[in-house]
């Protein structure tokens, strides 16, 4: 009997005698309940070839079940999937999508007849697209997009300002995007690709938001503060502490300029950001960054000076944890939750990070397992373990990539949960994710490399109990996934997964 080869790795899968076999590509139907995904589902196989006339999978709802798992019945005869919630009548819909995508370019299918059940192992599993450093059009993230739902990923990270661009529109603050985004005429386009600028229309992310939801992914957008912030500096300069000359950086790193702590006007613009947020995400959470925020302006800023007096701060890094405070409550008001980088863990007494904030913990994991013990939910994301994608696959020189190694291997054993955490403790772990910062990455092709098939191993890091998990069993079932993946048109890496 051939293994079915899919990733992630369900939790039970029962072999039986035969093979379902299908001339043509078979279409669902089932209770109307589910109709959305059967819709979906039936538009992605038809791309692959003629659908079948006679739907031969039947969907079916099963209140029992948890909200996103599923079951699988492969008969000779037919394909029977129940599940609970669309949610999880997707992800098995997505399993045998994966099954399909095997099958003959004229549409032949056959599967083995088997028995899945199948649930998450953690509610957050997710991927980062940096788009601040390079410009990614709505085609390619809808592709991608897709293509993490194919693997069960329900959380894209839309990383959309920082020091080198602006995307999102705000109406209150129009040069945000006029000069922010660093959208310049073509005749004045540097040559180097990473440097080209633009910004998402409101229709577009919607459009891109719903589209997300057809597949189960929520979308959570990104604005980072008070640091990164060149771009909001280069078009509204009074909102710095010196008031400039500031510019939207064509350089990659960490830079000094920060939004002015003394100066109130910086809360003017969070309001107004996070009205836009609120109109154009339905989700509960809004990621505030708070990384890598440098002190020396606000050491020397008059204005800052005073802040610091008002609050009774000790020193310029603490007027970080007093900006986080009110742009935790601000967002509150708008019935949202933050994320923030594990930076924001280095609060003070006076202003200590709100519970309710959530930590992704990127610097290792040390942060993500302070957090949870103090009680906050966290995501891990660890750089040490393999989850930053704009990482090299293996050190060699003509590998792309910065900064580090992220092997397949580590990808693949990065535990969000530390074992020895206390139960209470690791119940505040949401689940894991990967990151793709662009600074290198100037074309959408270049960022599949790198994202697949890292983002195959991290798939099944997430989803997959750890007692069903196995690597050898991962490498076997990788190259028929990889198939897959070529089928849909996306760059891969091919070499050594160590």
């Amino acid at each position: 009997m051939s293994e079915l080869n899919l990733i992630p790795q369900p939790v039970s899968i029962h072999y039986k005698d035969g093979y379902f076999q299908c001339a043509e590509c078979p279409s669902a139907n089932g209770d109307t309940v589910f109709k959305n995904e059967i819709a979906v589902f039936n538009e992605q196989i038809a791309a692959l070839g003629r659908l079948s006339a006679s739907a031969l999978i039947e969907c079916r709802q099963d209140t029992g079940l948890a909200p996103e798992a599923y079951r699988l019945s492969i008969t000779p005869q037919k394909i029977a999937l129940t599940a609970a919630t669309g949610t999880g009548a997707y992800h098995g819909l997505q399993s045998l999508r994966q099954l399909i995508l095997l099958g003959a370019d004229t549409g032949a299918v056959s599967i083995p007849c088997v028995d899945i059940d199948d649930a998450p192992r953690f509610l957050w599993r997710g991927f980062m697209l940096d788009t601040s450093r390079y410009f990614y059009s709505i085609d390619f993230t809808k592709k991608l997009i897709d293509t993490l739902s194919l693997h069960h990923i329900n959380r894209f990270h839309w990383h959309l300002t920082d020091d080198q661009g602006w995307r999102l529109p705000v109406k209150e603050y129009p040069l945000l995007t006029e000069i922010g985004s660093r959208k310049l005429s073509v005749r004045h386009q540097p040559r180097d690709a990473r440097y080209i600028g633009g910004f998402y229309t409101e229709d577009e992310i919607r459009d891109l938001v719903a589209y997300a939801a057809t597949r189960h992914i929520e979308i959570v957008p990104e604005v980072d503060l008070p640091g990164h912030a060149n771009a909001i500096l280069a078009a509204y300069p009074g909102l710095g502490c010196s008031g400039g000359p500031y510019r939207v950086e064509d350089r990659f790193g960490i830079f000094e300029e920060v939004l002015c702590a003394g100066n109130d006007d910086i809360f003017d613009l969070g309001d107004a950001v996070f009205n836009t947020l609120a109109s154009l995400f339905p989700s509960k959470y809004v990621h505030i960054g708070g990384d890598e925020v440098l002190y020396n302006h606000w050491q020397k800023c008059p204005k800052c000076q005073r802040r610091l007096a008002e609050t009774s701060l000790k020193s310029p890094r603490e007027l970080q944890s007093w900006i986080t405070v009110q742009l935790v409550q601000m967002l509150a008001k708008h019935g949202k939750i933050a994320i923030g980088w594990d930076e924001v863990l280095e609060d003070s007494p006076q202003y200590p990070l709100p519970k309710e904030v959530v930590v992704m913990s990127w610097r290792g994991t040390k942060g993500g397992i302070e957090a949870s013990r103090l009680g906050h939910d966290v995501i891990m994301t660890p750089n040490s373990e393999g989850c930053y994608f704009d990482y090299k696959y293996r050190k060699d020189p003509e590998e792309p990539g910065q900064l580090g190694v992220s092997t397949i291997h580590q990808v693949y054993h990065m535990n969000p949960v530390n074992p020895d955490m206390p139960a209470d403790v690791a119940a505040r772990v949401l689940g894991g994710q990967a990151n793709l910062w662009s600074e290198l990455i100037y074309a959408g092709k270049i960022a599949e490399y790198m994202i697949f098939p890292r983002l195959c191993a991290l798939a099944e890091t997430v989803w997959t109990p750890s007692a069903a998990k196995d690597f050898d069993s991962f490498t076997r079932r990788l190259p028929a996934h990889q198939q897959r993946l070529e089928r849909l048109g996306v760059l891969q890496y091919r070499g050594p997964m160590y």
